[in-house]
């Protein structure tokens, strides 16, 4: 036994999981909560700072090309055509086109770079997610719907992308058109510019409140589109399929999705038509602001006012238009980032999900794992509350033995199995592995040393040799063949078209419960785990296929410390150790044959399946 290493997470998964306040599944005030949401998008970019900073110097480049050509139709419109200067209006022509051709470049590469940092902050994101979600416990899907946290990785993360890829450049790029533009319309007449830019507060106001108000219908929206993910995944597995078929229930289930459709329909148009007037009435004004300038300028030369020259009212409208367009953009950009604010808030949220199964800060690894497990005054209760489900639970199961856990339905069977390799963990007393409490070891070391073999098997949409290569991934063909040979399925596999090549289908639903079981075994077999859990492993079978699967399970179980969790007591029979729960307390235990002599709650099971054994 010796120390591991601390386990150090990648820098920039770390930064993105670590919230600014203690996570909390309230949500805080939005007036306290935004700022913070605002800092963490900020840290998003910082591992790309350097491009960033490139995309800024193309952005303030473009800014002063696009800035440069009033100028040029001013000093053509007032010297180079009136004077006949053709030379110098070839130059001013030039210069035109020269900077029309800049900006579209700057323009090209600042899309790009911007582009491929955006695309990289939503990976980092996808990934942290993930991540985070991979170290949830057991408990955490058990009440979190499937398609719900599908949605957050595909709808929210997606629907962030215009955010992330344009937005932060749109946001520099329009804010350094509108400086440098105001500049140059106050070298050319700072009268006309006053009037130009009296309204944009009022302009800035207005995009507020919609931004504020497409914010909270997005959220709505985003909570919609997880009901409807959630639906879609579990009405449209095989599973889902097969229980609507025959239950009848395929039209119920398609009025019930139309009706969550039409929902998000109405949030749709309710978000794209929030504040869509009041904008338009921003685009019209702008629209009309050169008819004032035009007008302005007239007025105050017919008033006796100082003369202002052709060049310099075309040269300034043309400023304006140049201005307008990113202001407008710029009141845009602000409305699609407080938007964006409810699709981050619901990645942060996941983010910020307390992670209540970790390593220490050192965790022991044990090399080689013997396989003793004892169980030493286990309590646990869900979430920490409640009734127990576990208590006061003393067992010891010494390496290479074997114990099977009996016992009704809802006795706590499963969940005593579960300790063991830590999908769950004790809310009172401690499992040891080897003498060593389970919590002090590092996740290598139980993935190693312990297998799991449930009743739900679960088999991924690839073929047979990539589902046994989950589990040891440089597996040789021939391990593979071996493993399969072990389960009692190579046989099986090799008839196939297709060989060990056989794409298994959805949850592996092309081969029968038991192949599947059988599958799972070898997989197991292949990982060569030293405790072996068996989780009512044949309890869905018949008869017959229940002893094909026992001679594999046998085989697999062989020089193993085994857990075997059964309702069919036909296949404990033989276990070192019997213990029957009851209500979550350990209220037997012996051998089979201690037990039936006791005549007590062991005896009474024996005889339910005596009776149950003819109908089977």
């Amino acid at each position: 036994m010796s120390y591991a290493p601390p386990v150090v997470a990648d820098p920039l998964l770390k930064e993105l999981m670590k919230p600014d306040h203690e996570p909390a599944w309230t949500p805080p005030d939005d007036s306290e909560e935004q700022p913070r949401q605002v800092r963490r998008i900020l840290k998003l970019f910082r591992p790309y700072r350097g491009r960033l900073l490139v995309v800024g110097l193309l952005v303030g480049a473009s800014s002063l090309v696009s800035v440069a050509t009033p100028f040029l139709l001013k000093a053509i419109l007032d010297t180079a055509i009136p004077q006949g200067r053709t030379g110098l209006l070839t130059l001013l022509a030039l210069g035109m086109i020269l900077s029309a051709v800049l900006s579209s470049v700057f323009g090209v590469l600042q899309t790009l770079i911007s582009t491929t940092v955006g695309q990289r902050v939503m990976h980092d994101l996808r990934t942290a997610v993930y991540g985070r979600l991979q170290r949830m416990s057991l408990a955490f899907f058990t009440r979190t719907r499937t398609g719900e946290v599908q949605s957050r990785i595909a709808n929210d993360i997606g629907g962030m992308q215009a955010t992330v890829t344009s937005t932060a450049t749109s946001l520099v790029s329009n804010f350094t058109s509108v400086v440098a533009t105001i500049i140059a319309m106050l070298a050319l007449d700072w009268r006309l510019t006053v009037v130009s830019l009296l309204l944009l507060p009022a302009f800035v106001w207005i995009s507020r409140r919609v931004g504020d108000e497409r914010r909270k219908i997005t959220t709505q929206r985003q909570k919609q589109m997880a009901a409807m993910a959630a639906t879609v995944t579990e009405s449209l597995s095989v599973s889902g399929i097969l229980l609507g078929r025959t239950m009848g229930r395929a039209e119920s289930l398609t009025k019930s999705f139309a009706e969550e459709s039409d929902r998000l329909v109405d949030l749709e148009v309710r978000s794209n038509m929030a504040g869509r007037w009041r904008m338009a009435v921003i685009t019209i004004v702008m629209a009309a602001m050169p008819a004032v300038i035009y007008w302005t300028a007239g007025l105050a030369l017919h008033l006796g006012g100082p003369e202002v020259s052709i060049g310099t009212i075309v040269a300034f409208v043309s400023l304006q238009q140049g201005l307008f367009r990113p202001a407008v953009s710029l009141l845009g950009t602000g409305v699609q980032i407080q938007t964006s604010l409810a699709l981050f808030q619901r990645i942060f949220e996941y983010l910020d999900l307390p992670v209540d199964i970790t390593e220490r800060e050192r965790p022991l690894r044990l090399d080689p794992v013997k396989g003793e497990v004892r169980f030493e005054g286990v309590e646990f209760r869900y979430d920490g509350k409640g009734s127990p489900v576990l208590d006061g639970i003393d067992l010891t199961v010494p390496a290479g033995g074997s114990l099977a856990i009996v016992g009704p339905t809802g006795a706590g069977k499963s969940t005593l199995g579960y300790l063991v390799p830590r999908l769950y963990d004790v809310t009172g007393g401690r499992v040891t592995l080897d003498g060593v409490d389970v919590r002090d070891l590092d996740f290598d070391t139980l993935a190693r040393a312990v297998g799991v073999v449930s009743q739900e098997t679960y088999l991924f949409h690839a073929s047979v040799a990539d589902n046994l290569r989950f589990a040891k991934p440089d597996a040789t063909d021939e391990e593979l063949h071996a493993a399969a040979r072990a389960a009692q399925i190579h046989e099986h596999i090799a008839a196939l078209p297709d060989g060990y090549d056989t794409v298994v289908g959805e949850r592996g639903h092309r081969f029968s419960g038991g192949e599947k079981q059988r599958l799972a075994i070898a997989r197991t077999i292949l990982r060569d785990p030293p405790v072996l859990i068996l989780d009512e492993a044949t309890s869905a079978l018949d008869t017959r296929t229940e002893r094909a699967v026992q001679e594999a399970i046998d085989a697999l179980s062989a020089n193993r410390t085994t857990l075997t969790i059964a309702h069919r007591l036909s296949t404990v029979r033989g276990a070192d150790q019997i213990v029957v729960l009851d209500a979550g307390r350990a209220v037997e235990r012996g051998t089979h044959e201690e037990l039936l002599e006791l005549d007590g709650r062991y005896a009474a099971l024996v005889r339910r399946d005596a009776q149950l054994e003819p109908t089977r």
